[in-house]
């Protein structure tokens, strides 16, 4: 079914969108039954700054110049979509307090980092969380639409980010969650130890445009509850996924268990095709890697 909304024509910029998005929340009142936006944003003739993208590399400790971007990176081209959508009036969702909780990724085939791209992005649905709502937000990267076709897509991602409020139904999903949470924090081995400076928050900001105040510095985190600045979960994945490796087509699933203080001291554990970033006895990413058929 072809999109009734016209294509962008620039990438949005996240400033003002952040700050829209925060001088609606006390506006609204989250509910997992409310009605969002039912808007695809489309955005043709993607191009990646090679010098914006060599700093993400950097930053994550993925490779630099090689031929395909980061598995992790489309996520960065698309993100102004999605906050042009999350920041609107029409999501029921207070931007301010929205935590991101986890990321499913399925590269299809290697994405280059020269030539167009096309991204769309859409709020999937809204879902009750024994803590509150959470919202699917959902990316896809096409290439190859030169005819006037939609192209082939070979990136797409879901994302989960919770407003928390109380729910008088919260109880019932506890368990399965609490069964969830218990399964995925099997011990794995220790492979590195990762001391984290305090300016990774504004390094990964610079690179990927996401200036969130919690991630920043100590003065901005504390006006939101946090004693320190807090790395972006987005760059906690892309870390472990940089040390882990993924294959060409594979499946990525990371799931952002507790916030991650600057400094710090983590470690990295993995086995197999699962991976912990953790200190001490605390979780902070529980991920997974799962190769797909050619």
């Amino acid at each position: 079914m072809a999109n009734p909304y016209p294509p962008l024509t620039d990438t949005p910029a996240l400033t003002p969108l952040l700050l829209r998005g925060a001088l609606l929340s006390p506006f609204k009142r989250p509910r997992s039954d409310a009605e969002f936006p039912r808007t695809r944003l489309v955005l043709p003739g993607v191009r990646v700054d090679l010098a914006k993208l060599a700093a993400y590399e950097r930053v994550c400790g993925f490779a630099t110049g090689d031929d395909a971007l980061p598995i992790t990176y489309p996520h960065v081209l698309g993100f102004p979509l999605a906050m042009r959508l999350m920041s609107c009036r029409a999501f029921p969702l207070p931007l301010l307090g929205l935590v991101h909780t986890s990321v499913e990724i399925t590269r299809h085939a290697a994405v280059p980092a020269t030539g167009d791209h096309e991204l769309t992005v859409y709020v999937d649905e809204l879902a009750p969380h024994r803590r509150g709502t959470e919202a699917t937000v959902t990316t896809e990267m096409r290439v190859g639409g030169e005819s006037g076709g939609a192209g082939r897509v070979v990136w797409e991602s879901r994302s989960t980010y919770l407003a928390r409020h109380h729910r008088a139904d919260a109880r019932a999903s506890e368990e399965r969650e609490a069964g969830e949470v218990r399964e995925a924090r099997k011990p794995l081995p220790t492979l590195a130890e990762w001391r984290l400076a305090e300016d990774v928050g504004r390094r990964y900001g610079a690179a990927s445009g996401d200036r969130n105040p919690i991630h920043l510095s100590p003065l901005t985190a504390r006006l939101f509850g946090f004693p320190r600045a807090i790395a972006h979960g987005m760059w906690t994945a892309a870390r472990c996924l940089a040390a882990h490796g993924t294959p060409e087509s594979a499946y990525v699933r990371a799931e952002f268990r507790a916030p991650v203080l600057l400094p710090g001291v983590v470690e990295y554990a993995a086995e197999g095709g699962r991976f912990h970033l953790r200190s001490g006895e605390r979780t902070h990413v529980d991920g997974l890697v799962r190769p797909l058929p050619l």
